[in-house]
């Protein structure tokens, strides 16, 4: 069977395209997804920008209900690891992990963006035994502890307040002396009683034993190193984008990239490549929320329907 769209990748992005998708009449639609629905977003601990939704709310809570909507409407999730796309003629082919593959007529990829590494020293070794990228999934374990956050963006603050109400003190490590963030964000920020700030520094190693991490040395402009006793180090800077599955086997990408590793898109989300369409983080220019991954799907969705029956009728 050879589906009208093939969508690879289940967060807001591509369960927004599945619902579309489906509604919009095309049939045996299918969205690729390894884990459960829902996305990166979460692992958020706090979501209050999302329209229509009062009060806080966390990204687990506001993702839950998508995939039933969606799949009211027809659209299948099937749990596999796309390793590759390809196209042959106007055909795409999906390749899957466990060495299957599935045809379809157009495809909708929003497989988003991982966590990106500081790079100091010890937090590789370290990772996932004190050096953590998900407050909401790790911040639990230090209870009534100090912890470190490293960035200075919206992530990095959101979770830092988030860490507060459960850490006794939060220390933010950030390489310059403002933040990058909305001002209500950065108000709380200063408000918070035991959050410290350590600014115009940077991460140099952070160290544990085989119990996990004990400690973080920083360096600061001045060359001034403060060495931080504390078991758990949670780091927010940034997001690479997950481009692995557009990957040929001669080296090249399957449509254009931009020199950051995005996927260039036109306001129709349409790549170089008929009938392929990117979504959400991994496409260029993404502002990397929610509510802009949702109108991608939908965008990109209603692109491929137009292909779709432009192709087949």
């Amino acid at each position: 069977m050879i589906l009208d769209c093939a969508i690879v990748g289940g967060g807001p992005a591509g369960l927004t395209a599945g619902l579309y998708t489906t509604r919009g009449g095309l049939e045996n639609v299918v969205m690729f997804e390894k884990g459960m629905p829902g996305g990166q977003i979460t692992g958020s601990s706090e979501i209050e920008n999302y329209p229509g939704v009062v009060g806080e709310i966390t990204g687990m809570d506001l993702m839950i209900p998508w995939p039933a909507q969606c799949q009211k409407f027809g659209l299948v999730h099937e749990m596999a690891n796309v390793t590759r796309i390809t196209k042959k003629d106007d055909l795409f082919t999906i390749h899957k992990e466990d060495g299957t593959s599935t045809d379809a007529h157009s495809v909708i990829i929003g497989t988003g963006s991982s966590p990106r590494r500081v790079g100091f020293k010890g937090e590789d070794e370290l990772f996932g035994k004190g050096v953590s990228t998900c407050a909401t999934c790790d911040g639990f374990f230090y209870k009534g502890k100090e912890v470190v956050v490293i960035g200075g963006g919206d992530t990095a603050l959101e979770e830092a307040l988030y860490l507060a109400k459960i850490c006794s003190k939060v220390y933010i490590v950030h390489r310059r002396d403002t933040f990058r963030s909305a001002p209500n964000t950065i108000k709380r920020i200063y408000d918070t009683e035991n959050i410290e700030l350590i600014l115009d520094s940077t991460p140099e190693e952070v160290y544990g034993d085989n119990m996990g991490v004990t400690g973080i040395r920083v360096i600061n402009k001045d060359g001034e190193r403060r060495d931080i006793k504390v078991p758990g180090v949670f780091t927010f800077v940034g997001n690479d984008v997950n481009s692995e599955t557009l990957m040929q086997e001669s080296g090249d990408f399957l449509c254009e990239m931009n020199e950051l590793g995005q996927v260039k898109v036109n306001l129709k989300m349409a790549t170089s490549v008929a009938g392929l369409f990117a979504t959400g983080d991994m496409r260029q220019d993404a502002p990397k929320q929610v509510v802009s991954a949702a109108g991608d799907g939908a965008v990109a969705a209603l692109s491929a329907i137009s292909y779709v029956d432009e192709l087949l009728n």
